[in-house]
């Protein structure tokens, strides 16, 4: 007679045997783990490119010329507003100060003085002189008449020197403008006290017409500047670079081409870095002095070695690539490139040739020695998106 513990034994032993068959099922559907995967590879051949180096710079304008009283006086009137555009000779301010218009008066009655005292010694001189001349009165008294005569004279041009000082002086009552410009800030009211001694500027006129974008460039690569130009002096130097670009604030390339015109002389020793100054042209006055941008330099590379950033990996400081072998295996190759500031691609110094067959993309996926199914890449293809 069986009992209830043999029929519960029965039915477990039929439950497992369902279950390791169910398994054996799936294991014999399931893909093989040693299944060898498809990569892009990439044959290597000469390019031309171009590397485009950054640098962030600083905006100025051809010339920022602070406005300053020369004179004290209370500000009468601002004629002029913020971010306006002036031309060269425009007033720009009147400082209220009387006292350079009474120097001016003072100054003309003292020349009317000075000029009828100068007749009178004249009248004295002909006077005495054909006494003289017929020996009734000694010559002394000519020379005497004479000499205060010169005395008159003398008199008379200290009093135009006078009159032209203060006539300057109240020239500077009316304030304008030296060149063409943008006006910047004005931090004083009408009816503030100005003068020489005042800290801050009336305002300051930026001509923008150019602009100048300074950056810095360090010791290493003033360096190879120094080496990869032609020319016996820096200027000449300088002539042989191409044009280079402007990165406005918000990412927008400037549509003008500017020039380094000239560097420092010396390198900062607290720094360690050379100061560099390009000039751009500012039609429209669309750059305003005080901005920030980044200075683009490019250069031309003949016949090098090029290859996509995602095919390689980097351990330690190193970049590594992978390369396919004869035998459809890849192993990793150590490169040393030249650094791209714009771009998805890097050039190799050292490390591959033409002719080089590297793994494309997935390099995180694949170890030294694993065997691949290689898919020959376009290399037009890869290079017309890279370099575009």
């Amino acid at each position: 007679m069986r009992t209830v513990f043999q029929d519960f034994s029965a039915f477990l032993l039929v439950g497992l045997l369902l279950l390791v068959s169910c398994k054996g099922d799936k294991k014999k559907d399931a893909p093989s783990a040693d299944a060898v995967k498809a990569y892009l590879v990439l044959t290597l051949s000469p390019r031309t490119v171009t590397l485009n180096s950054d640098f962030p710079a600083t905006i100025e304008g051809q010339q920022d010329i602070e406005i300053r009283p020369m004179i004290d006086g209370y500000l009468g009137g601002i004629l002029v507003d913020e971010g306006a555009s002036v031309k060269k000779g425009q007033l720009l301010f009147k400082i209220n100060a009387p006292q350079y218009e009474q120097e001016v008066r003072t100054a003309e009655a003292n020349i009317k003085i000075a000029k009828a005292e100068v007749n009178a010694a004249r009248m004295e001189v002909n006077k005495v002189q054909p006494l003289v001349e017929k020996n009734i009165i000694s010559k002394y008294e000519l020379e005497a008449a004479e000499f205060t005569l010169q005395s008159k004279q003398a008199a008379l041009a200290q009093a135009n020197a006078t009159l032209a000082n203060a006539r300057t002086n109240l020239s500077y009552t009316s304030v304008t403008s030296p060149v063409n410009g943008i006006v910047g800030s004005i931090p004083y009211k009408i009816g503030s006290l100005v003068g020489r001694n005042t800290t801050k500027p009336l305002t300051t006129v930026s001509n923008i017409g150019n602009i100048f974008a300074y950056f810095s460039v360090n010791e290493k690569q003033a360096l190879a500047f120094s080496k990869n130009t032609r020319g016996a002096t820096t200027q000449e130097r300088l002539a042989t670079l191409p044009p280079v670009s402007l990165i406005l604030a918000n990412g927008v390339v400037y549509p003008e081409k500017g020039k380094i015109e000239t560097t420092s002389g010396s390198i900062n020793s607290e720094t360690g870095s050379l100061r560099v100054r390009a000039i751009f042209s500012n039609p429209g006055n669309l750059i305003r002095s005080g901005g920030s941008g980044v200075v683009r330099i490019p250069t031309t590379v003949d016949s090098a070695i090029v290859i996509p950033q995602k095919s390689t990996y980097e351990i330690q400081g190193k970049k590594f690539v992978y390369l396919l072998e004869d035998n459809a295996t890849v192993n990793s190759r150590e490169v040393t490139v030249v650094e791209n500031d714009e771009g998805h691609f890097f050039v190799v110094e050292k490390g591959l040739a033409p002719g080089d067959r590297v793994v494309l993309e997935g390099v995180a996926s694949l170890r030294e020695g694993a065997a691949i199914k290689p898919k020959a890449a376009n290399a037009d293809s890869v290079f017309r998106e890279l370099l575009k």
